[in-house]
C-alpha cells in the first residue's frame, strides 16, 4: 500500500503518483541524443573513431568539443527567440505562423536604417535612402524594427480576438503580407554595409547572449506575474477566464504583439550578424520555432508548457541538426528525419493529453 499524507479536509496525497517535471523528459531525451550520436561515431566505420560532443585528441582547452558545441548554440539561438514568442502565442492555444517572413521585413526595415554613410572612403554602393538615413544612433533602426513587428502582432491579434479568425489563417494571411513586404522594401535587392554597432549587436556569441537573457526575463514573466498567469489560465479554458474577469481579447492581442516584437528583434540580430538583410530570410524559421516549443513539452491544445521546456526543445533541434552535419547525413534526409521528430513530438503530446484525461 503507498504511503499517504493527510491533507485540508481529510483528502490524503499518494507519494506513488507523484510525477516530475515534463521538462526531465526533454532533458533526457537530449542526453540520449547526445549518447546516440557518440555511438554513431564510433560504430560508423567512415567516423573514424570521432567523438560528437568530446574532445579525445586534445585540441582545445576543456574536454568538450568546444567548437561544436559554439555552432549547436549559435544556429539555434536566432530562432529561439522566436520561439519564446511562439511559446505565449500556443500557451493560449493559438499559432503564429507569420513570424519567419516576419524575420525578413524586419531585417530589411531595421537594417535600411542602420547603414553606414561610407564604406572604404566611398558612398555606401547599398544605400537604401539618401544620408539622412545613415550612421544614426543604433538605438533608431532597433526601435524602428521591433515597432514595426508591434505593429504586425496588434494586427494578429485583433483579427483574432475582435473579428475571430482562426489563427491558423489570421497568422498565415500576415506571412504573405510580411514576404510581400521584404520583397518590396528594396525591390528584392540586398541592403548591406551596417554601421559598427548595429553589426554589433549579433557579433559573436551575442545571439545566444540575447536568446537566454530573454529566456530568463520571460520565464520570470510567464511563472511569477499576472500576465503569465492569464496566459495560461487562457489557454487552460478561455470561457472559464472570461467569466474571471479577464480581458481576453486585449490580453490576446498583448501576446501576439509580443511574439511579434521577439520575432523582429531576431530579425535585427540576424541581420546584424550576417552585415546584411536579404527578402529571403527566415525561410521555415516559423516551423523550427513551432518544433521547438512542441520539442519542449508544449501542449499545442493550450496551457500548458514553459519557457525552460521550450529552450531544452531548441537544444534538442540543434544537437539533432549538428548530429546529422556529424554522420555526414545528406541534406534532404535531414529535412525529413526533423519532420518526422517533429510528428513524433506532436504525437507524444496527444497521448500525454489522452492520458491526463
Amino acid at each position: 500500500m503507498s504511503d499517504t499524507s493527510h491533507g485540508t479536509g481529510g483528502l490524503t496525497y499518494d507519494k506513488s503518483k507523484r510525477t516530475w517535471p515534463s521538462e526531465m523528459n526533454v532533458f533526457l531525451a537530449l542526453v540520449i541524443i547526445v549518447v546516440i550520436f557518440e555511438i554513431l561515431g564510433q560504430v560508423l566505420p567512415y567516423m573514424n573513431d570521432q567523438s560528437f560532443l568530446f574532445d579525445t585528441r586534445g585540441r582545445f582547452d576543456s574536454i568538450f568539443n568546444e567548437a561544436r558545441l559554439k555552432i549547436i548554440i549559435l544556429q539555434v539561438a536566432i530562432i529561439g527567440i522566436i520561439a519564446l514568442g511562439v511559446t505565449q502565442v500556443i500557451i493560449t492555444a493559438g499559432i503564429d505562423l507569420s513570424s519567419g517572413p516576419l524575420v525578413a521585413a524586419t531585417a530589411m526595415i531595421a537594417m535600411s536604417f542602420g547603414q553606414t554613410e561610407l564604406v572604404n572612403g566611398f558612398p555606401n554602393p547599398k544605400a537604401l535612402f539618401g544620408t539622412w538615413a545613415m550612421d544614426l544612433p543604433v538605438l533608431i533602426p532597433v526601435v524602428i524594427g521591433i515597432s514595426f513587428g508591434a505593429l504586425i502582432g496588434a494586427i494578429n491579434g485583433t483579427f483574432i480576438a475582435y473579428f475571430r479568425i482562426p489563427p491558423f489563417i489570421a497568422t498565415l494571411g500576415m506571412f504573405l503580407v510580411c514576404r510581400g513586404i521584404a520583397l518590396w522594401w528594396s525591390s528584392g535587392n540586398p541592403i548591406s554595409f551596417p554601421t559598427e554597432q548595429y553589426a554589433a549587436i549579433g557579433a559573436g556569441m551575442m545571439p545566444v547572449v540575447w536568446f537566454l537573457a530573454l529566456a530568463v526575463i520571460f520565464h520570470v514573466i510567464m511563472r511569477y506575474t499576472v500576465y503569465g498567469k492569464h496566459t495560461y489560465a487562457i489557454g487552460s479554458n478561455e470561457e472559464a477566464a472570461r467569466m474571471s474577469g479577464i480581458n481576453v481579447k486585449r490580453h490576446k492581442i498583448m501576446v501576439y504583439m509580443i511574439a511579434s516584437m521577439l520575432a523582429a528583434f531576431a530579425g535585427v540580430v540576424l541581420s546584424s550578424k550576417a552585415s546584411t538583410a536579404q527578402a529571403g530570410m527566415g525561410e521555415f524559421y516559423e516551423l523550427f520555432a513551432i518544433a521547438m516549443a512542441v520539442i519542449g513539452g508544449i501542449s499545442l491544445t493550450g496551457g500548458r508548457g514553459s519557457i525552460i521546456g521550450t529552450v531544452l526543445g531548441a537544444m534538442v533541434i540543434g544537437v539533432i541538426r549538428s548530429g546529422f552535419t556529424y554522420i555526414k547525413l545528406d541534406g534532404s534526409y535531414q529535412l525529413m528525419a526533423m519532420g518526422a521528430i517533429i510528428i513524433a513530438a506532436v504525437i507524444l503530446d496527444q497521448y500525454r493529453q489522452r492520458s491526463k484525461a
